[in-house]
């Protein structure tokens, strides 16, 4: 059919589906579809006074709840453009963020969340505001404006060229028009927030965790029957570390699909799931929020091509360069780049584009091609260790960390060393009641890394090292430790004997 405005798609529905059929669960907390397009109409009644207008960014600082659904179905009612970010943000990385975006309005957890903004709570009684359809929305040529630290920690924006126009009669990757998605991640990250609204603008339920928690996520893929659900590899790997009689005791069979990206995906952990889902319904997507190009891989093709992300969807989109531009052969590694239209897909508020003559844009990130036209990631430009003129990939390093039973996530970055240059350094987070020494890991890693790339020193923690959205800092640890060490300040650093060459 043809396309409608993001606007209308709760009305859509709510017409055309039974009047207790459910679009939005939290918990105990449902939302029918009739339910999201009343709610949504009134929430743009109250932005609407407040003075959001057609165009104007509003920024959305919510935790996963059935509000962020009205809040977000309320701002493209009015023509307006969501910019949803973390609501746990320091307050000076929100307030980089809102001075970029410069939104009319801020829906936010209390309204004096960020001092100086105009923040609007989330709370606010809707019980006497008009129910009704509101006006046919504007034509809007953003439907989304994403915030991003990056690799450098420095706030961008990405805002989507994509216009607010949508057919609800298509679906996304296979996604079930009538069936149940389960969304595991923030809805302020790319992913999640992209995933369940085009699941919602084809008619399907959402089932959405508040937060993520791993018996929890199967206990919901049991209850509502979830036919398809993206997740990150560290959610990947937490359900995967749960002791195999909790595991076992949930019934996953409704299970579809089980797409992942986000972060590099150890190919242990991607076997494991492999042989408990089944090959043809582990799949995965690789991707930048900008939007450039993508390629995808389900597990029949993976397991014929270890460690691939697959093809690019359009042939020739996607190139792997030197450092002076020109195309790498099969095999050897240099920095990817996606051919982009003079439009673009996106544009950034707060940074620009990296871009090679001819249309070429690059996120930053690292791999080759094999014969076969697979793409394969090395890992990003700003994260490579070299140590003694070798390049050491964090990413391969953690995986094979990761491998550990001890070991719940880590992170892997370069510290200063007076002769290497830079030294492999690994911050552990443990796994509850586990107490990993240096020389196990070590040990451990002998049979699955050359030596040059193995830790030199291991720092313990327990805290976790990535957010619920698979995502860490690295930069940010980096720089933090680096600090430690010229002001001679101590930290938990247990050296092996690593350093030899």
């Amino acid at each position: 059919m043809p396309s409608i405005h993001m606007g209308l798609v709760p009305s859509h529905h709510a017409q055309r589906k039974s009047a207790g059929a459910i679009a939005v669960r939290h918990g105990k907390e449902e939302l029918t579809w009739r339910d999201l397009d009343i709610r949504s109409n009134r929430r743009a009644r109250l932005y609407g006074q407040l003075g959001v207008g057609p165009g104007d960014f509003v920024s959305i600082a919510l935790d996963n709840s059935n509000a962020f659904y009205e809040t977000s179905f309320a701002i493209w009612k009015l023509g307006a453009i969501p910019n949803p970010i973390s609501a746990r943000l320091p307050a000076i990385e929100a307030r980089a963020i809102i001075d970029l975006v410069r939104p009319s309005l801020v829906v936010a957890q209390r309204s004096d969340w960020l001092p100086g903004a105009p923040c609007a709570p989330v709370d606010l009684d809707l019980a006497g505001i008009d129910p009704g359809p509101l006006p046919p929305p504007p034509d809007v040529p953003h439907w989304r404006a994403l915030a991003s630290g990056g690799s450098t920690g420095r706030p961008k924006v990405i805002v989507d060229h994509h216009p607010a126009l949508i057919d609800p009669e298509a679906t996304y990757l296979g996604q079930p028009a009538d069936g149940v998605v389960l969304n595991a991640g923030p809805l302020y990250h790319s992913g999640p927030f992209v995933h369940s609204h085009l699941a919602l603008f084809a008619g399907a339920t959402v089932v959405s965790m508040e937060r993520f928690d791993a018996e929890e996520a199967l206990r919901l893929i049991a209850e509502h029957r979830v036919a398809w659900m993206n997740l990150v590899p560290t959610m990947m790997q937490r359900i995967w570390s749960l002791p195999d009689a909790v595991r076992e005791a949930y019934d996953v069979s409704s299970l579809e699909a089980v797409w992942h990206g986000a972060a590099p995906m150890p190919g242990w952990l991607k076997e494991k799931w492999i042989d408990w889902i089944g090959a043809e319904k582990i799949w995965e997507l690789y991707g930048g929020t900008e939007n450039q190009g993508r390629t995808i891989i389900n597990g029949v093709d993976w397991l014929a091509h270890r460690g691939s992300v697959g093809r690019p969807d359009v042939p020739g989109s996607i190139r792997v360069c030197r450092e002076d531009g020109s195309e790498c052969a099969p095999g050897e590694t240099g920095e990817i780049y996606f051919h982009v239209d003079d439009d673009g897909t996106y544009h950034y508020l707060g940074a620009e584009a990296k871009r090679l003559p001819g249309g070429w844009e690059t996120l930053g990130d690292l791999g080759w091609f094999d014969s076969d036209g697979f793409l394969y990631i090395a890992d990003r430009r700003a994260d490579m260790i070299v140590r003694g003129g070798a390049n050491i990939y964090p990413a391969e390093v953690e995986a094979a960390l990761q491998e550990h039973p001890a070991v719940a996530s880590c992170v892997v970055i370069g510290l200063p060393h007076p002769d290497l240059g830079r030294a492999v350094h690994a911050i552990v987070e443990r796994q509850p009641g586990a107490s990993p020494v240096p020389a196990e890991l070590a040990d451990f890693l002998a049979a699955r890394l050359a030596k040059y790339k193995r830790p030199e020193s291991y720092e313990f923690v327990d805290a976790p090292l990535r957010n619920d959205a698979g995502k860490i800092r690295r930069s940010q640890l980096r720089d933090i430790r680096e600090t430690w060490l010229v002001e001679g300040l101590p930290f938990a650093l247990a050296p092996t004997d690593a350093f030899d060459a």
